[in-house]
């Protein structure tokens, strides 16, 4: 990439070395982080970066001293190349695909080491596949991993993006509710059709927190997957109930909100 304008180049094919596997690429994936890495909003790659983290494919090559994975078996990235088990260190930090110190997936045919693929199970394809680690891994460590939702919880998920649609699966599969805010009714219903239990239009109901609190008989929510950033920040305290949890991930209306905690401590609430 250069700067914002991403530029098509040639290079030789590359070479796994000895613990490294060959992929070549079926399909890729574009999330709203490729967008801020490249609009140089959020640190990111300089020029002759490749860009994008999510990928899947075949493994055409292997080192000689790779044990877990073979020619042909078909595999995706992961999105922080070094963090292969343990809690999350900063020197993980660099080790982002795509980002601002290791080259992304947008290629032909990528190298990585052996623990930076993971297989993909048969029922999904190379582009189902190449939705998983950025959103869908975000979602389930911090809902999942970190929030712990479970039965009988009650989630609200801002909008219909990709994090936003993962965690809405994962909560309605693990048996709790979901209360689902977006600008659009036609996506409200598609969220619906994806087990969403009660659905806010945004656009049409401004406060939506006082009726996310009318949803819930003024107890609030126990988990907020909380993904708008200083415009919606607030009004996600507003919302949380008692020794709930904020799952801050998202960035979508900018940087740096600066929200009242009150009501985080009055609620013995969390933020993850």
């Amino acid at each position: 990439a250069d700067g914002a304008r991403p530029t098509l180049t040639e290079a030789p094919l590359p070479e796994p070395g000895p613990h490294d596997v060959r992929v070549r690429i079926e399909a890729a994936s574009l999330n709203y982080r490729d967008l801020l890495v490249l609009g140089g909003v959020a640190q990111g790659a300089g020029d002759g970066r490749i860009p994008l983290s999510d990928a899947a494919g075949t493994v055409d090559a292997v080192g000689a001293n790779v044990q877990r994975l073979a020619v042909g078996d078909r595999v995706a990235a992961t999105f922080f190349r070094d963090w292969t088990d343990g809690p999350f260190q900063a020197r993980y930090m660099s080790s982002a695909l795509g980002g601002s110190a290791t080259d992304g997936v947008l290629a032909e045919h990528v190298v990585l080491p052996e623990h930076a693929w993971v297989r993909v199970p048969a029922t999904l394809d190379a582009l189902e596949a190449a939705t998983l680690p950025c959103a869908a891994v975000t979602a389930w460590h911090g809902l999942i991993a970190r929030g712990g939702v479970s039965a009988g919880d009650t989630l609200l998920v801002q909008g219909t993006g990709g994090v936003a649609l993962f965690g809405l699966q994962f909560a309605v599969a693990l048996g709790a509710r979901v209360i689902v805010l977006s600008s659009s009714d036609d996506k409200l219903a598609r969220a619906r059709a994806l087990g969403a239990t009660d659905l806010v239009n945004y656009r049409t109901t401004p406060d939506w927190d006082a009726a996310v609190l009318d949803l819930t008989g003024g107890h609030g929510v126990s988990h907020v997957l909380e993904l708008g950033g200083p415009q919606t920040y607030q009004r996600a305290l507003n919302v949380v109930g008692a020794g709930g949890k904020i799952a801050q991930i998202g960035v979508l209306t900018g940087f740096g909100p600066q929200p009242n905690l009150a009501r985080l401590q009055s609620m013995n609430a969390d933020i993850i």
